[in-house]
């Protein structure tokens, strides 16, 4: 039996995509329009004049530099979730203490904490290490706020390794050391692409932390240098879109090569 097309599916298909293509539109066009055609002719019409200045004048105004520190940073906190979480979601997932199962009900805590109920006692914590107006005072504490779902997450992918593999390596005698490496970490590329993810996100886009803990230009990050496109005279808006487009780029590139391991992650959270 022949199915009839269903025209309103269509319909909505055809308006939920031009509500997405024309904000995508505005921006990508408005990157190679000058600032002079931009506000003649509005954001919606076709560019009047074709160039890449936009791009080549955010480069030029500093923004390499904060493209640089965002990437040390972010690097820099992939390593520490990476370095962290995966040893203390094995304990979580293996350990029957009540201690253990304590430590985490407590780590967990940290998603109920918003970073901005504790910016000033960070300020000073910061201030009071040295750490002010360097790079590693955004590092701290980014990859701290990242450690709580990080944790989640892993332990529940975790989880889901069968307790039968465990019991065949243990009568091969191998040791918890042994299990970890051989057993859980290949096991767990899923989870650990997801906290890979999740830690570079949330690292790039980071905003609270970068404004607060630092101020000089040779520290300051891609979200602030965009602040750069505001003068007293009013904003630049194809030059601050172009910025914006750069920026966008490393998160593009990291979501289209792991989006399935993110979402495979993330189905295991629960566990079984």
């Amino acid at each position: 039996m022949r199915r009839r097309p269903n025209y309103l599916a269509g319909a909505g298909s055809l308006l939920w995509l031009f509500l997405v293509g024309l904000p995508l539109y505005v921006m990508l066009a408005a990157t190679v329009r000058t600032r002079q055609d931009y506000a003649e002719n509005g954001p919606v019409s076709l560019p009047g004049t074709f160039t890449l200045d936009n791009y080549t004048g955010a480069f030029d105004s500093g923004f390499g530099q904060y493209f640089l520190n965002t990437l040390v940073v972010t690097a820099c906190v992939i390593g520490i979730v990476l370095l962290l979480v995966p040893p203390l979601a094995y304990a979580i997932v293996r350990s029957r203490g009540r201690a253990t199962s304590a430590v985490f009900r407590l780590f967990l805590l940290g998603l109920a904490i918003p970073a901005q109920a504790v910016i000033v006692p960070m300020f000073y914590l910061i201030s009071e290490a040295g750490l002010y107006d360097n790079l590693l005072g955004v590092i701290l504490p980014t990859a701290a706020f990242c450690l709580p779902m990080s944790a989640l997450i892993l332990s529940g992918a975790m989880r889901d390794i069968s307790p039968e593999l465990y019991e065949a390596m243990a009568m091969d005698g191998a040791s918890p050391r042994r299990m970890f490496f051989q057993l859980v970490l290949p096991l767990s590329r899923g989870g650990l692409s997801t906290i890979v993810v999740f830690s570079a996100l949330q690292a790039w886009n980071g905003f609270l932390f970068p404004l607060v803990l630092t101020q000089s230009d040779s520290t300051k990050v891609v979200t602030l240098g965009l602040y750069n496109f505001q003068t007293e005279h009013g904003i630049d808006i194809p030059g601050l879109l172009g910025a914006v487009v750069l920026s966008m780029v490393p998160v593009l590139l990291i979501y289209l090569f792991a989006r399935r391991a993110l979402v495979q992650g993330l189905m295991g959270v629960g566990g079984k």
